[in-house]
């Protein structure tokens, strides 16, 4: 594995040399995401396996290729899980795609997001440069934390070769309800529910109807249960899935797919086109043909920023414009891990 990352590096330095960009590819299941990365590609893929796996001390090492259902596979007969209920948008995930896309699934606004479960990681940055950051350990970070840098920097800043996560356990009883109700009247209830000790896991509200997760001891999932009220569904877990990667019906078709994160609390957005909402009511998928000033400026209005996340128009950025203070920031940290400006240019931003 050595030869391996060496021959990376050595790739990389020779990139940075004649400031030829290159395009970092794991599984491409997220290849859509972002802006288009032009260059020649560095395909990560043979970087693969678990390095290490203790569960008594919930934390788990692997290499940047190694699939997502693997290490999702080995963690489940240990009764564990990656609490972030990382997206797969196809069978090709890889754990190295999972940290830089930063993308966390329905159960991110009651667990945390993927950032907070990345304990450390091992990249190459754009000098061809091995790098380790943070560890195995909660308690161990000292400076700079680069490992949560990383995440969602969509391979802009390095290569990722490992990276150690946090594990939790696996519930030992999960219900999901749905009730009928309209997207305002739910909004105002998964803001309630917020306030109160329920074992809520997991909230979508799509199609007039309200769906509500609840994992934990089988009497507080009963207990709460009583209280949301609404219908039990069946194979829940395929719906979970469904949503987290995006092969519900509500994400077909042709249409520009947003998604806007905002306070929980807000109203419903004065946009057209259906809408679902995750998170608790922080999270809002829109499927609409407003032009992207628009999407954006009902963003702003609602305190929250629109990223572009499907089928995007030529000339339209992915993410959501950042103030001046804020871009010089990314340009210095850019400059500081990738001098030559090889490493995704573009991807995140034009100036990137």
């Amino acid at each position: 594995m050595q030869a391996l990352i060496q021959q990376f590096s050595d790739t990389i330095r020779a990139a940075a040399d004649a400031k030829r960009p290159l395009r970092i590819r794991g599984g491409g299941s997220k290849a859509f995401y972002g802006n288009p990365a032009t260059g020649d590609d560095l395909d990560v893929t043979a970087c693969r396996g678990i390095i290490s796996y203790e569960p008594t001390e919930l934390v788990i090492t692997a290499r940047a290729g190694t699939p997502l259902a693997e290490i999702e596979s080995v963690m489940r007969e240990k009764g564990q899980m990656l609490g972030f209920e990382p997206p797969h948008f196809g069978g090709g995930a890889t754990l190295g795609g999972c940290i830089a896309a930063g993308l966390s699934g329905p159960r991110r606004a009651y667990a945390g997001s993927v950032r907070d479960f990345v304990l450390g990681v091992r990249i190459l940055d754009g000098r061809g440069t091995d790098l380790t950051f943070g560890g195995q350990v909660m308690k161990n970070v000292a400076g700079y934390d680069v490992s949560r840098l990383l995440t969602g920097s969509l391979g802009t800043l390095g290569v990722i070769l490992e990276a150690s996560l946090k594990a939790l356990p696996l519930p030992p009883a999960e219900l999901t309800l749905c009730r009928e109700q309209s997207r305002g009247d739910a909004i105002a209830a998964m803001n309630a529910w917020a306030g109160q000790p329920l074992p809520i896991t997991g909230t979508c509200h799509v199609e007039k109807r309200l769906y509500v997760r609840l994992a934990g001891a089988a009497s507080a999932v009963k207990a709460a249960a009583q209280k949301i009220g609404g219908e039990e569904v069946g194979n829940a877990a395929e719906f979970w899935r469904n949503v987290r990667d995006h092969r519900d019906v509500f994400f077909s078709g042709v249409r520009p797919t947003w998604r806007i994160s905002l306070q929980s609390t807000a109203p419903e957005l004065e946009l057209g086109g259906p809408q679902l909402v995750e998170w608790g009511g922080a999270l809002r998928w829109i499927k609409t043909d407003d032009d992207a000033v628009s999407v954006r400026k009902a963003a702003n209005k609602a305190d929250g920023h629109a990223t572009l996340f499907r089928r995007g128009a030529p000339g339209v950025s992915a993410f959501h414009p950042l103030p001046e203070a804020m871009m010089r920031l990314h340009r210095r940290v850019k400059q500081a891990m990738d001098p030559a400006g090889i490493l995704n240019p573009g991807r995140m931003y034009e100036e990137l």
